[in-house]
C-alpha cells in the first residue's frame, strides 16, 4: 500500500470515527428522552461512554486484527496529547482557571489513572484479570458520579453529562433518531478498521512498531473532540469548564477503553501485550504531564501562558523524538 493511501485511509477514517459516534451520542441521548429515562441515568452511561467512542472501538479492532501495540499506543498517546497539547495549546492564548468545583477530584483520578496503567503494565503484559479490574474502576468512577449527583452539585462535568434540556443537536423525531444511531453504529467500526488497516500499512512501509502509529496519528485524530471542545471553550472564554472534559477524557481512555481492549484480547485467548519502547519514553511522558497538570490543580495555580508554552513546546518535542526515532 502507497504511502499517500494509508494516509488517506487513516484521515477518513478519522473522519467517520469522530462523526459516527458523536451521531451514536446525539442519536441514543435524543432516544432517552424520548422514552423519559432518568437524565442521570443516560449522563452516565449513554453520553459518557458514547463520547469515548472512538478510542475504545479503535483499540478493540485493533487488538482484534493482531495490532494490541495500536490499540495500547492509542490510550497512552491520546492521554499525553490531551494534557500537553488539548490543554497547552489553548493556554498560549489565554490562562486556564483550575478552581472550577470537582476538578481537583478529577485531578487525582486521572493522576491516579496515568500510575495504575503502567503499574498493570509493569511485566509487559495486561492480563484478563487486570483489565476486568480496569473496567471494574471505571464501573466505580461513574457510581461515585452517580452518588454525587443525587445532591446538589455545582461540578460543571457532572452537570454536563446529565443536561438532557440543554444538548445541542439532538434529533427530534423518530426516524432520524433512529436513523443518527444506526449510522453511528456502522460508522464506528468501519472508521475504525479503516484507521487500523491504515496504521498497520503505515507501521510496515515504515518499518516501526504500529504502537508509534497509534502514539502519533490515531491519538491526534482520536482527540479532536477534546481540542474543539477546549478551543472553542477559550474562545467563549469559560475554558476553566472544559478541564473536566479532558480529565474525564484521561480516565475513560486508562480504565473503561484500557480494561475493554484487555477483555476483548482476553475473549481471543491472548493477554495484552505491552510494548518494551513505552517504559523507555511514552508512559513516563504521560506520567510527567500528570503530574504537572494535577499538581498545577491541586496547589489551585492557573495554566499561565508560559505554561501553556511549556506544555505544547513538550508535545512538540515528544513528536520530535518519536519522529526522529524513525528517520534514523
Amino acid at each position: 500500500m502507497a504511502a499517500p493511501v494509508y494516509i488517506a485511509l487513516i484521515l477518513a477514517g478519522i473522519i467517520i470515527l469522530l462523526f459516527g459516534g458523536d451521531l451514536l451520542v446525539r442519536g441514543g441521548a435524543a432516544l432517552a428522552r424520548q422514552w423519559r429515562l432518568p437524565p442521570l441515568l443516560v449522563g452516565l452511561t449513554i453520553i459518557a461512554f458514547g463520547t469515548s467512542a472512538p478510542e475504545l472501538v479503535v483499540s478493540i479492532q485493533s487488538t482484534l486484527s493482531g495490532a494490541p501495540g495500536l490499540a495500547l499506543g492509542n490510550i497512552v498517546g491520546s492521554n499525553t496529547a490531551n494534557f500537553l497539547l488539548i490543554l497547552g495549546l489553548p493556554a498560549v492564548f489565554g490562562a486556564i482557571a483550575t478552581t472550577t468545583p470537582g476538578v481537583r477530584r478529577n485531578a487525582i483520578f486521572a493522576l491516579g489513572a496515568a500510575v495504575i496503567l503502567i503499574a498493570v503494565s509493569w511485566d509487559h503484559v495486561i492480563t484478563a484479570l487486570e483489565s476486568y479490574i480496569l473496567f471494574g474502576l471505571i464501573i466505580g468512577y461513574i457510581a461515585l458520579l452517580a452518588y454525587l449527583a443525587r445532591g446538589k452539585t455545582d461540578d460543571p462535568s457532572i452537570t454536563e453529562l446529565t443536561d438532557l434540556e440543554h444538548m445541542d443537536g439532538l434529533p427530534k423525531t423518530m426516524p432520524t433518531i433512529l436513523g443518527a444511531l444506526l449510522i453511528g453504529l456502522v460508522g464506528l467500526p468501519i472508521g475504525a478498521q479503516m484507521i487500523v488497516a491504515g496504521g498497520t500499512a503505515a507501521a510496515a512501509d515504515l518499518g516501526v512498531d504500529d504502537a508509534l502509529i497509534g502514539l502519533t496519528a490515531v491519538a491526534f485524530g482520536t482527540s479532536l473532540p477534546e481540542l474543539a471542545t477546549v478551543v472553542m471553550a477559550s474562545v467563549r472564554r469559560q475554558a476553566e469548564l472544559a478541564i473536566g472534559n479532558v480529565l474525564g477524557s484521561n480516565i475513560f481512555n486508562v480504565f473503561a477503553v484500557g480494561g475493554a481492549t484487555g477483555i476483548a484480547a482476553a475473549l481471543t485467548g491472548n493477554t495484552l501485550p505491552v510494548p518494551e519502547d513505552f517504559f523507555r519514553l511514552d508512559f513516563w511522558v504521560m506520567l510527567g504531564a500528570s503530574v504537572v497538570i494535577a499538581g498545577i490543580i491541586l496547589l489551585k495555580q492557573p495554566i499561565s501562558r508560559l505554561l501553556g508554552v511549556a506544555l505544547f513546546a513538550g508535545y512538540i518535542g515528544y513528536i520530535y523524538v518519536l519522529a526522529r526515532g524513525v528517520l534514523s
